[in-house]
């Protein structure tokens, strides 16, 4: 137990910090959040978060065994990732609707938001990356951090929403569902070659 509070370092948190607030990018997912915002009728900020916390923590200590466990490798769970986020994707830059929307605001909350969108394959395979380079309790706190900013952000997309008007939301959605679509390329591009 006091092993795992040893290798605490702040300078390990900064990075880990920053590193998965630019693989998480909750502020790039802003469209997407108010999109599934209105096909469902809402959010449960506080549920999605925890969620994705949950996911994060439990991967970054079990993810490789489990994995192993159903006989899936990394580069296998990247791929179906980006799979999910070209359809997101999609749906962003033509405005096309590949998913129900009749789901519930409980129901949306954990899937795509929690997992995708927040803790999806990019966030899993840099946690993986992060366990080689820093200690689990720099990880760990680097997560919450993380979580924090993410709850505030989905607390905040009403007001943000607001902010950015109609027009800008289209504008933003067709933007940033550009460049979900390069991260689904790149995440795809990157791991299918493992698999053949």
């Amino acid at each position: 137990m006091f092993e795992f509070f040893a290798g605490f370092d702040f300078n390990e948190i900064l990075k880990a910090t920053i590193i998965l607030f630019a693989v998480i990018d909750v502020i790039g997912s802003i469209p997407t959040i108010i999109k599934i915002k209105e096909q469902a009728g809402g959010i449960n900020s506080g549920q999605a978060s925890l969620v994705a916390m949950g996911i994060m923590i439990g991967f970054l200590v079990f993810g490789e065994s489990v994995l192993q466990l159903f006989g899936v490798n990394i580069e296998s769970f990247a791929v179906a990732g980006s799979i999910l986020l070209f359809a997101l994707a999609f749906e962003m830059i033509l405005g096309v609707k590949l998913f129900n929307d009749h789901g519930s605001s409980k129901t949306v909350s954990i899937v795509p938001l929690a997992f995708p969108i927040l803790a999806g394959a990019g966030t899993m395979t840099t946690l993986i990356s992060l366990r080689a380079e820093f200690q689990y309790i720099n990880i760990v706190i680097a997560i919450l951090i993380n979580i924090l900013v993410v709850y505030i952000v989905l607390r905040l997309s009403k007001k943000i929403e607001n902010i950015l008007g109609e027009g800008g939301i289209e504008i933003l959605k067709k933007v940033f569902g550009i460049i979900l679509l390069a991260i689904a390329v790149k995440l795809f591009t990157t791991n299918v070659k493992a698999l053949f």
